[in-house]
């Protein structure tokens, strides 16, 4: 009713690899630890030159600053509630043996390294998608934290549990109500970015990005290679070798040379 796997493998072609039973791409646990130290600009910068321009949002509350999140997005749509939708919704969630309320229903698929992103249309009072009880949940259940286009409430709980990173629109101790959930790993929108179940999410300091699956190697690859040439040009710098000039622009053909033998005496192609 609320999840088509099928759908989801159609939507999602230039995904090659292994998938979650829910038709999800599974970028691979490796991959997800070497996100970590992946900048917003650099998953940017990739993205744009393939043509994706709409996979960040910004302007987050963001509880811990300090904290990066990654994981792998599980989707869930939430729209302001009318009576005989919201009522075919709740049938067919009960008939389908789900319990408690439906925004309990997107957390009970919850798995390892899974990001749950939600779109609530950018409601805070009554938009409370959790509190510390189902918090504690996701927490549990992925390791890793929220995005909710919405709002939470119990946020001092909230606030202390370890290593959870939280992306919110804001705080109120409403719960949330007048809100019918209608889909699960489906499209959603995240303020100006399109988010697809399965794609990376990256969230910083500066708010979060969502990496399409199939794209998420290049975008590590490519960090590896910024650091490496940032360490190369530190380093050839506080030896007197280059001028800040001839670092801080496109190298010349000689300080490429040099750097591919630095990266070679280290064991890198």
């Amino acid at each position: 009713m609320l999840t088509d796997p099928e759908r989801l493998r159609a939507l999602t072609p230039e995904w090659s690899g292994e998938r979650f039973a829910d038709g999800r791409p599974r970028v691979p646990d490796a991959l997800l630890e070497r996100m970590k130290l992946v900048t917003t600009e650099e998953a940017w910068g990739v993205l744009r030159r393939h043509g994706y321009h709409f996979q960040f949002a910004g302007g987050w509350l963001n509880l811990h600053p300090e904290r990066v999140l990654v994981g792998r997005a599980v989707t869930a749509v939430f729209m302001p509630s009318r009576p005989d939708v919201h009522a075919v919704v709740q049938q067919q969630g009960l008939a389908e043996g789900r319990v408690g309320g439906q925004n309990s229903w997107v957390i009970d698929t919850l798995v390892r390294d899974d990001v749950i992103v939600v779109d609530l249309f950018g409601k805070v009072r009554n938009g409370t998608f959790a509190g510390d009880n189902l918090g504690t949940s996701i927490h549990a259940k992925t390791g890793t934290g929220m995005v909710i286009d919405g709002g939470i409430r119990d946020t001092q709980r909230l606030y202390e549990i370890p290593d959870f990173a939280i992306f919110v629109r804001g705080l109120d101790p409403s719960a949330i109500a007048d809100v019918t959930l209608m889909g699960i790993n489906v499209p959603v929108r995240i303020g100006e970015a399109t988010v697809l179940p399965g794609d990376v999410v990256l969230g910083t300091r500066e708010g979060v990005i969502f990496i399409p699956p199939h794209l998420a190697q290049e975008v590590v690859e490519r960090s590896e290679e910024i650091r490496l040439r940032d360490e190369f040009g530190h380093q050839r710098l506080r030896e007197g070798r280059y001028t800040p000039g001839e670092i801080d622009r496109a190298w010349s053909e000689a300080i490429e040379a040099d750097f591919a033998a630095w990266k070679a005496s280290r064991g890198r192609a």
